[in-house]
């Protein structure tokens, strides 16, 4: 997607995937790429990311599958949440005779250039207030937490 997004700094949490240009509702703006592990292994990556003090790139695409991007991703890993995104992430099938899912990133809207891209994370609901991850998103309809349902967004399976 060379040309179309890049990273930068951003104030929503440390990078940001950023627009580059105007980017038209439905189009694709980046794949979310990395390394397929099983749910054990990146379990066990988690905490030894957990660490070495590393940021933890993964996103779940099935309930025993992971792409890890965390030491071989492209830029998608940047991407961050907003409880009100203008990206959403779609995961699909892959190419023909593979079993491996795709994740591709689709705007929702149109995308101003300088625009910083977001996606909701829809982490799993965490009712245990010590595990709750705080959500720095800044929109208006923000929930507080990226894994806390304040009835403003349903929430589905862990998808990052």
């Amino acid at each position: 997607m060379s040309g179309v997004v890049s990273v930068r700094s951003s104030e929503v949490h440390g990078r940001g995937l950023y627009a580059d240009c105007k980017i038209d509702a439905g189009q694709i703006v980046a794949e979310y790429v990395g390394e397929y592990v099983t749910q054990e292994t990146a379990d066990r990556r988690e905490q030894l990311y957990r660490l070495q003090r590393r940021q933890d790139y993964q996103f779940r695409v099935s309930a025993s599958l992971v792409l890890d991007a965390t030491l071989k991703g492209g830029c998608a890993r940047y991407i961050n949440h907003s409880c009100n995104p203008n990206c959403i992430a779609n995961i699909v099938e892959g190419e023909q005779h593979s079993h491996l899912k795709r994740v591709l990133i689709i705007s929702k809207r149109e995308i101003d250039a300088n625009e910083e891209l977001t996606y909701d994370y829809q982490f799993a609901l965490e009712t245990n207030l010590g595990l709750r991850v705080p959500c720095n998103c800044g929109s208006a309809c923000c929930r507080g937490f990226l894994n806390w349902d304040t009835g403003i967004q349903g929430q589905t399976e862990r998808n990052r």
